[in-house]
């Protein structure tokens, strides 16, 4: 039986969080050490990652690599081993939410490696250890921000965990020992206030690494843009927009990084879909584990 601890703020059992790929990926493979968000986690403890539906371009996966054997170069890792599938519409594993933190503080917080502190590009941070992934990952449905996995899809899914061996695996250390939530933002100042880490130099390539991670990151939120746009003006003038459905798929922008993040705020506080008066299936649990096919694609397409 799994042991039961202070994890959650939040009405959290197996919480869970949908993200865009390659990003998803990168997060349980242990190389991406940082997840960007708009708002502040919610929990501490074990967080579920499953990926959207969106196939990822080769460009933007080709951006995220780039972007991280980049900032690990700082730290002298060059051997990094990066996915060989970025499967889509599953679930991938899971991670440890150590803390989170604005992203002001992360860059200052000198006792991390200058790759963790590059990492932080939006408003809240949260810091992310102990990767697993999933043997063989499940196919369901993704909801928006944090939601709680169906009962037996975790079961299902706990007994298929294998640890993850990144490339520099970080421990985050808490100000608090006995409060998972002391690592928090305000915390740093606070706990540790001569931690002011001394700026890092940025190459050509690095520089031209973040721009390309930047605008990988992004395009989710123009995108996104463009097809609210393209069905709403498509939509009859009789029908109201308050209770018109419009189904728009894979609508969880990553917020990796802070250009564009109002954007990306934004279009995190809206649900998959905006639902007809009285409906209730934004509220459905998701669908019943189902194996992956094992074809031997990048991308594991939705049937």
């Amino acid at each position: 039986m799994r042991k039961a601890g202070p994890r959650k703020e939040g009405n959290y059992t197996n919480p869970c969080l949908t993200m865009h790929q390659p990003w998803a990926s990168l997060l349980v493979y242990g190389i991406k050490r940082i997840e960007g968000r708009s708002w502040p986690a919610p929990i501490r403890g074990r967080l579920w990652i499953h990926a959207a539906g969106k196939v990822p371009d080769e460009s933007t996966i080709k951006a995220m690599e780039d972007f991280y054997r980049e900032i690990y170069t700082l730290n002298g890792i060059t051997d990094i081993k990066f996915p060989e599938h970025y499967p889509i519409s599953r679930l991938l594993g899971c991670v440890e939410v150590a803390g989170c933190l604005t992203c002001e503080e992360l860059v200052q917080w000198e006792a991390l490696p200058e790759g963790v502190r590059l990492e932080g590009q939006t408003d809240f941070c949260w810091l992310c250890e102990q990767p697993k992934k999933l043997l063989v990952p499940f196919e369901m449905r993704g909801y928006q921000r944090i939601y709680n996995l169906e009962k037996k899809i975790y079961e299902a899914a706990v007994r298929g965990l294998v640890p993850v061996d990144g490339p520099a695996p970080v421990k985050f250390p808490l100000p608090n020992p006995r409060d998972p939530f002391s690592l928090k933002p305000g915390s740093i100042a606070a706990s540790f206030p001569n931690s002011k880490a001394s700026a890092i130099e940025k190459s050509s390539s690095l520089s031209a690494a973040i721009a390309g991670a930047r605008g990988a990151a992004t395009q989710f939120s123009k995108d996104q843009n463009i097809r609210t746009n393209a069905i709403l003006n498509s939509a009859p003038d009789s029908v109201s927009t308050e209770t018109r459905t419009i189904f728009i798929d894979d609508r969880i922008p990553d917020g990796n990084l802070k250009e564009g993040s109002m954007e990306a705020n934004s279009a995190s506080k809206q649900s998959d879909y905006v639902e007809e008066e009285g409906s209730s299936s934004r509220n459905q649990p998701p669908t019943r584990p189902k194996q992956d096919s094992g074809v031997p694609s990048r991308f594991l397409l939705r049937h």
